[in-house]
């Protein structure tokens, strides 16, 4: 679980700093296409999986002593 907590808070930096790039600075039409096409999505699904990550009061027993087996 670290290494997914890990891997989705370094995504969601890379993809904020690169959205935060596309605003403030005037970059070429290709750049904020690529952020757009790219870094948005990435930055939306990294703060999902952080959130799913972090288990609730009620589950945390559940999550240790059950795994996931799906929906």
């Amino acid at each position: 679980m670290n290494k997914l907590k890990a891997g989705s808070l370094t995504a969601l930096i890379l993809s904020g700093a690169g959205i935060i790039y596309a605003l403030i600075f005037n970059p070429p039409a290709w750049v904020v296409y690529g952020v757009a096409i790219f870094l948005i999505p990435v930055f939306i699904l990294s703060v999902g999986i952080l959130s799913m990550a972090r288990p609730e009061k009620d589950e945390a027993d559940e999550r240790v002593n059950e795994p996931f087996i799906g929906y």
